[in-house]
């Protein structure tokens, strides 16, 4: 496995960051791949800065799935861990890869995985905060 995957992969797939679920979390996403049989749920919790700005306080993640799924899930919420919910949502699939140093081609799909249930989290908490 070690040899198609870079070290940072190999790092965040055998100690992941962020791991857990946020009890009352603010906003949660959750999005698989059939095909593939990969599963992920991040959660979210929201605060506000000084500015008044939302951004993202606290985010774990539960994955189900190979290496690359556990080390994408981990890389986004170092990624967007203290970012405002805008920055947030401007994080893309690519970015997600690039910031491990590149995934097989074969394993890309994870990472729009990962992006993916961040963003439905962000709409799930921007739905349930509407008008308050």
């Amino acid at each position: 496995m070690a040899e198609l995957y870079g070290e940072k992969v190999m790092d965040h797939f055998t100690n992941p960051r962020n791991v857990g679920e946020i009890k009352k979390a603010d906003g949660v996403g959750t999005t698989g791949n059939p095909t593939c049989g990969d599963i992920m749920k991040m959660y979210l919790k929201i605060g506000k800065n000084a500015e008044g700005k939302e951004y993202i306080e606290d985010i774990k993640f539960q994955t189900f799935g190979c290496g690359a799924a556990v080390a994408t899930s981990s890389m986004v919420t170092e990624m967007v861990k203290g970012k405002t919910l805008e920055e947030a949502e401007g994080v893309s699939n690519a970015a997600v890869a690039e910031a491990l140093g590149g995934l097989p081609p074969v394993k890309m799909h994870c990472s729009n995985l990962a992006a993916n249930a961040l963003h439905e989290a962000i709409k799930d908490y921007r739905k349930k905060h509407e008008g308050k």
